[in-house]
């Protein structure tokens, strides 16, 4: 909301507030009303134009003012219990829940929990091995919205370098153990 636009909704306020004190005619509140009301309405369109436009290269937010602007929140649907009864209460589903999320501090192994299977030998497994032309195609389809993952790098700092480096990605790459070397960013580092 732009500073003219909160202007409008704050006389809005101040004149209804006159108007219940006998300060300001009927026909005058009905005006501000009026104009505030079609510079929200106005607003609004040009904030939906513009999340439709840019719905290609940023999908977080205009998914997120898609998730605000439902009416209804969903539920917790049922549950089962320990002991495999379907739970519908939601007394009932906050118990499950609850039991559920205590046994991971608690150590207590519930039926439904995830169990880690010990079939594959990591120590002995071959090294991976990653071509320049899959990075390039990793790095060209990265999504710049998303949030950063677990090597900490945010998606706008790996297009950005890739976009600067297209054809020296090879010699910054990682091997297992080293350091991760990075293009110098032209801001007197090294």
């Amino acid at each position: 909301m732009n500073k003219e636009l909160l202007g409008k909704v704050i006389q809005k306020k101040e004149a209804y507030r006159g108007w219940k004190q006998r300060q300001v005619a009927w026909e005058e509140y009905k005006e501000t009303v009026r104009a505030a009301r079609d510079q929200v309405r106005k607003a609004k369109a040009l904030i939906e134009i513009s999340l439709a436009r840019d719905v290609k290269d940023n999908k977080k937010s205009f998914y997120r003012y898609v998730s605000d602007k439902r009416r209804t929140r969903e539920n917790v649907g049922p549950l089962r219990n320990e002991t495999g009864d379907l739970v519908t209460q939601d007394m009932e589903k906050a118990e499950v829940l609850n039991d559920f999320f205590a046994s991971v501090f608690t150590g207590k192994c519930l039926s439904h929990t995830a169990q880690v299977t010990e079939g594959r030998d990591w120590e002995n497994a071959e090294p991976l091995t990653v071509g320049e032309d899959q990075v390039r195609e990793y790095l060209r389809n990265l999504k710049v919205h998303k949030s950063m993952g677990p090597d900490e790098l945010h998606q706008r700092v790996l297009r950005n370098w890739r976009m600067k480096w297209p054809g020296h990605s090879s010699s910054y790459l990682r091997s297992p153990g080293s350091p991760v070397k990075f293009p110098p960013t032209g801001r007197g580092e090294t």
